[in-house]
């Protein structure tokens, strides 16, 4: 799966959103890390959406 992010920056680093998962942003200090909480958002987010229909994330390669 492939998710469009748009990444903001602000004075102290950068914060970063995926539209097509509503609720599902994420904050870093510096573009590396904001790559890396973003991925761990998208994975929470799924994983909540999942559970609610009774399915799981088994393998994910982002």
């Amino acid at each position: 799966m492939k998710f469009d992010v748009v990444l903001h920056k602000e004075n102290n680093g950068y914060w970063a959103e995926v539209p097509a998962l509503k609720g599902c942003y994420t904050q870093g200090e510096t573009v590396e890390e904001i790559k890396e909480n973003i991925k761990e958002a998208i994975i929470a987010w799924l994983s909540v959406d999942l559970q609610d229909c009774g399915d799981e994330i088994i393998s994910v390669a982002l």
